[in-house]
């Protein structure tokens, strides 16, 4: 995107004494008529910028123009990567890693000792990830709506959406924008998402605001659970609801409580721990667990 490439025009002529068009050109992968027009926005930003012609000429930043790079200590500086570092890991281009290495190359003084913070955004998934990334990216940025096939619990459709954000929440990635078939903002999650294209058609951006993520806005709790937990799957419970969902009985047994959001993703849920959990309440939630085991037991009872 443009504004990636004027950081990181004006982070190279922070480092060197100059550069030539034809250099930042074949840096960035793009024509020197664009490198010019980048040259002009940073000049109409306030950045004094001098060009010289003929032999030994090119790109400069007037003398005297430095970022004052003190206000930034060793620990910033490894949190500033520590992040270029995380986005890296699901970027499909080479523009995080060539940003981190100028950092690096313009600010060695500043970093001292092991890098103490490792964050990979790419779970699983990275491969088909990294291209919705960035198709989506460049789709945000020139505001071109995009194209996709969707799967939901509901059925699979087809969807052309405004997008607005790209969300990293709940381990796993969402687009947040307009879509025109519901007219309305919707949230969608990447790996449910498949042909992912830019469509050729610009949209006028809306006051699109920040999206509201809270867990009480996304995920409203409406279904009040009660259920037993053997004493082994305390380590679970912990990992997915915190040290407060539950309570210890006198035998041993977790107590667990909570606000549970939607009915088939909780009888999912409870089916993972087996025989490990017992439903009490609501009662229409223990019925379709029963249900659920009984089918199942006949399924496995058939002869082939």
């Amino acid at each position: 995107m443009k504004i990636d490439r004027l950081i990181g025009i004006l982070s190279i002529l922070l480092q060197k004494e100059m550069v030539t068009a034809p250099e930042l050109a074949e840096y960035f992968e793009v024509s020197r008529r664009t490198i010019g027009r980048d040259i002009d926005a940073l000049c109409k930003a306030g950045i004094p910028i001098r060009t010289m012609q003929g032999a030994g000429g090119g790109i400069s930043i007037m003398d005297g123009y430095r970022m004052d790079r003190t206000i930034l200590t060793s620990r910033d500086m490894q949190v500033i990567l520590a992040g270029l570092r995380s986005l890296d890991s699901v970027s499909g281009s080479r523009y995080y890693g060539q940003l981190m290495e100028k950092i690096q190359a313009g600010s060695s003084e500043f970093i001292t000792g092991r890098d103490s913070i490792l964050i990979n955004l790419s779970s699983w998934y990275r491969d088909s990830l990294a291209p919705k990334i960035e198709t989506i990216q460049d789709a945000i940025g020139d505001r071109h709506l995009v194209k996709f096939r969707y799967y939901a619990p509901s059925g699979e459709t087809e969807r052309t959406v405004e997008p607005y954000y790209l969300v990293f929440r709940w381990s796993s990635w969402y687009l947040w924008g307009w879509c025109l078939k519901r007219k309305d903002y919707r949230l969608f999650k990447l790996n449910r998402m498949d042909q992912v294209c830019r469509i050729d058609k610009t949209f006028v951006c809306r006051e699109a605001s920040m999206p509201d993520l809270s867990n009480e806005k996304i995920f409203p709790g409406g279904i009040k659970v009660k259920a037993l937990f053997e004493a082994d799957q305390k380590w679970r419970l912990v990992e997915e609801f915190g040290t407060s969902c539950f309570t210890e009985n006198d035998d041993g047994r977790l107590l667990f409580t909570a606000d549970y959001t939607d009915m088939e993703n909780l009888i999912t849920w409870i089916m993972t721990f087996g025989d490990k959990a017992e439903v009490l309440e609501p009662g229409e939630v223990r019925e379709k667990v029963r249900a659920t085991i009984e089918a199942m037991r006949k399924n496995y009872s058939r002869r082939k």
